[in-house]
């Protein structure tokens, strides 16, 4: 009588492990889709802010080139400064790499480690 309930209640153990196994893996694999997902759209975001930002930086240059060259009355000197502040910051940034990739990496730390 004892062993017969003993044997019952190890059956009800299987089936709730099994239960609790299957459920457990459900969970997580919905929680590596969320998470699937919310980095598929965190990059899609960043693309399109990418795209649509440089293409605003191209003709915000040029605009802008336009209005130096007009107000020069050169027809390429604004086309020549913008140029050279767009090399000038290539010079900078090549100067600082070492300390931007520091700071991103500080700060991609901070942010994965809390």
């Amino acid at each position: 009588m004892a062993f017969e309930k003993l044997s019952e209640s190890i059956e009800e153990l299987k089936g709730n492990i099994k239960s609790y196994s299957k459920s457990n893996a459900e969970y997580f694999k919905l929680k590596a889709f969320k998470g699937g997902v919310k980095g598929v759209t965190a990059v899609v975001n960043l693309l399109l802010i990418f795209f649509f930002g440089v293409f605003a930086l191209i003709f915000l240059s040029i605009a802008g080139a336009v209005a130096i060259s007009a107000a020069l009355d050169s027809p390429s000197a604004g086309f020549w400064i913008v140029g050279g502040f767009y090399l000038l910051l290539v010079i900078l940034i090549l100067l600082l790499r070492k300390k931007i990739g520091q700071f991103i990496l500080t700060k991609a730390s901070e942010s994965f480690f809390k």
